[in-house]
């Protein structure tokens, strides 16, 4: 098993210049492969069973951004794939990642993703969960599809290791004594994990060597970290309308995330009280003092600065690779990972 985050204070690795892209150009470099993997998507999603469907119409037309697909796209051609089951492997892990929002939002009594209610809001949360147990099946029928032990092996280790991430996460909810430590652990297990396991199998369906197959799989967890640390940093700083979420549903939820963590650690006691209590009870009544405490003591400067740092050990792992317009796109989407917004 691969041990889990790469420490976020190891100092910044070198790393190439980057180009500067914008997700709709880096997604120019795969638009042909995207389409396949939307049309893949509502597919496979397709059941004889009459609220599958409906729960399933409800999350394709929810959107996102579709980050772990295009990881996995953007690896297999930088590796120099030319076939089409990387396509299938994009559809798979969107699957995977869908299939957990459904259950977060259970866990989490979610009513707002991306600006729209979810699915739990609309079906209750019952048919969530079974909708969820559907996707992941049929992910995992894809899998399967593809013949490929070493890859069958990659998304059995990677979903085991977000359930246990989910359990970890449910753990710290509500407890301001979780440290950062365990907050990494948490969210390379539900967030980077997946995209270490994309760019893996990709790498993997490409034939790369055992080498370049380890760096490509580092790239995707970093960039899963440093995506990650930003979206906990959004949670305070960000406009709901933009990002389909309100602010300061992390804290309402009593999740303490990294610029709670480190706003306790340097914060006076007034402040690491008001934080505490906060994480305790969830909610809001608190949001006014506690932002104002991030605030005071550079906590979103902190966190953005290990995404940073994680970004530059993703664009190091890039290093094995050729030149070409589809590495430029990775280096430029480690970028996106730290600059998004949404």
């Amino acid at each position: 098993m691969r041990a889990g985050p790469a420490p976020t204070t190891a100092a910044p690795a070198k790393v190439p210049a980057l180009k500067v892209m914008t997700l709709e150009q880096i997604r120019a470099l795969v638009g042909a492969d995207l389409s396949s993997v939307d049309a893949v998507i509502r597919a496979r999603l397709k059941s004889a069973v009459p609220l599958v469907d409906q729960v399933a119409e409800h999350i394709v037309a929810g959107g996102g951004k579709r980050l772990r697909p295009l990881l996995v796209v953007l690896t297999a051609r930088a590796c120099g794939y030319e076939g089409s089951r990387h396509v299938e492997a994009a559809a798979f892990i969107e699957f995977i990642h869908t299939a957990t929002l459904l259950h977060d939002d259970v866990v989490d009594s979610s009513s707002l993703r991306r600006g729209r209610d979810t699915a739990n809001e609309v079906f209750g949360n019952q048919a969530s969960v079974l909708v969820g147990d559907f996707v992941y099946s049929r992910a995992f029928q894809m899998m399967a599809a593809l013949a490929s032990q070493p890859v069958m092996e990659i998304m059995a280790q990677a979903t085991n290791v977000i359930a246990e991430g989910e359990v970890l996460q449910l753990m710290n909810a509500h407890d301001p004594d979780t440290s950062e430590r365990r907050y990494l652990e948490v969210i390379y297990r539900k967030t980077a994990k997946l995209f270490e396991a994309g760019a893996e199998v990709a790498a993997v369906l490409a034939g790369s060597t055992p080498a370049l197959r380890e760096a490509l799989a580092a790239f995707g967890r970093h960039l899963g970290m440093a995506y990650q640390l930003v979206d906990d940093v959004l949670d305070y700083r960000s406009n709901p309308s933009e990002r389909g979420k309100n602010l300061g549903d992390d804290l309402a939820e009593g999740k303490p995330t990294l610029p709670l963590i480190h706003a306790m650690s340097a914060g006076s006691a007034e402040e690491r009280h008001a934080i505490r209590e906060a994480i305790r009870e969830g909610g809001v009544t608190y949001f006014e003092p506690v932002v104002a405490a991030i605030e005071k003591t550079g906590a979103l400067e902190y966190a953005a600065r290990l995404a940073a740092n994680e970004r530059d050990q993703a664009l190091a792992c890039l290093a094995g690779l050729p030149d070409s317009s589809y590495k430029d796109g990775l280096a430029a989407l480690a970028r996106f990972a730290v600059a998004h917004t949404n």
